[in-house]
């Protein structure tokens, strides 16, 4: 008889890191006005409660699998790399329609990749940086040399546009990344978790089987309990982000950039001065022209970084995130 079967195991590349970002923002803005009449609400009242100026809103045309192959083209090209390089596409979504398949099959397809692993995540608003996260994994553990991580959400067609709470605050976008082979550490160890015992904060209203049963069925809307989330994410996500900073071996005065998920403005703040980051730290304020795009919202809120000088290729920067679940991952990483 032969002895024991030695399975082999993979082994990738030393570190992994951020190649290449891209990100697309839907054609129509939409500002407080258009809003405020059905939530008898004002301008005034929405930026106050929430840092939101106005929101971009996809047309028909412009749906979760185009919006997610516009921003990866522009990653793709960013980062130098050709699709048909790509071994994996991770879409972190929650509002792709089909419960299966995977929009990220549809993508990885226009894209022209050659038969990559693709598969979606839903862990809504931290669902970004759980691709990030995992892609990171991919590469070093050599299950995939270069990963595509999107980030997108059509959240205008699970708003109810007569929820006081929550109307004036959803949008729609994507933003994505190369991610490939370093000599360098390009992203730090994740922190990430969940607290299902607060799943009730942020959910889908109703479930599809009893919409289904409905006499007048309706899509599901999300629902939010937004002074119950401002309180948990506003302390508790602080102690995340310095959690991540520690495994990273990164101080708060060795930082360029805090990238929090843009859900609202005050929770920023809240953050920043619980994490007593210093003044010269940047901080993503992208919400107030763009909304809470969940999964989309920390690619694209880096993206306006670089378009309006805040960031700058091998910045420093802390990305935290959370949402329903509650779900929620941080991680520092090396902008590209």
């Amino acid at each position: 008889m032969s002895g024991p079967v030695e399975l082999r195991s993979s082994q990738g590349a030393p570190h992994a890191a951020i190649l290449g970002l891209g990100a697309y923002r839907p054609s129509r803005v939409v500002p407080n006005s258009e809003i405020v009449g059905r939530i008898d609400s004002t301008d005034e009242w929405v930026q106050q409660r929430s840092g939101i100026r106005e929101r971009r809103w996809a047309t028909d045309d412009e749906t979760v699998q185009s919006m997610s192959v516009a921003a990866s083209r522009v990653a793709l090209e960013r980062a130098g790399i050709d699709a048909t390089q790509i071994d994996c596409v991770v879409v972190a979504t929650i509002s792709h329609m089909m419960q299966t398949p995977a929009v990220a099959t549809l993508v990885a397809h226009e894209l022209g990749t050659e038969q990559a692993a693709a598969f979606d995540v839903s862990a809504a608003c931290a669902g970004f940086c759980h691709g990030v996260g995992m892609a990171a994994d991919f590469i070093r553990a050599g299950s995939a040399r270069h990963v595509l991580v999107i980030g997108v959400e059509k959240l205008s067609e699970i708003t109810n546009p007569d929820d006081r709470g929550s109307a004036f605050i959803f949008a729609d976008g994507a933003g994505a990344v190369v991610m490939g082979p370093s000599d360098v550490a390009g992203v730090g160890p994740v922190v990430w978790g969940s607290d299902g015992e607060q799943y009730d904060l942020i959910r889908q209203r109703e479930d599809w089987r009893e919409v289904i049963v409905a006499d007048e069925p309706v899509i599901p809307h999300l629902v939010m309990q937004g002074n119950a989330v401002f309180r948990w994410a506003s302390f508790a996500m602080a102690k995340i982000g310095r959690e991540a900073l520690d495994r990273a071996g990164v101080s708060p005065e060795q930082l360029d950039c805090f990238v929090p998920h843009q859900a609202n403005m005050r929770i920023t703040d809240a953050m920043a001065r619980a994490m007593k980051l210093p003044p010269g730290v940047r901080i993503a304020r992208d919400i107030a022209e763009q909304g809470n795009t969940s999964a989309a919202s920390i690619p694209l809120a880096l993206e306006r970084m670089y378009d309006e000088g805040d960031a700058k290729s091998g910045d420093i920067a802390l990305l935290v995130a959370f949402g329903a679940g509650l779900a929620y991952a941080a991680q520092v990483v090396r902008l590209p």
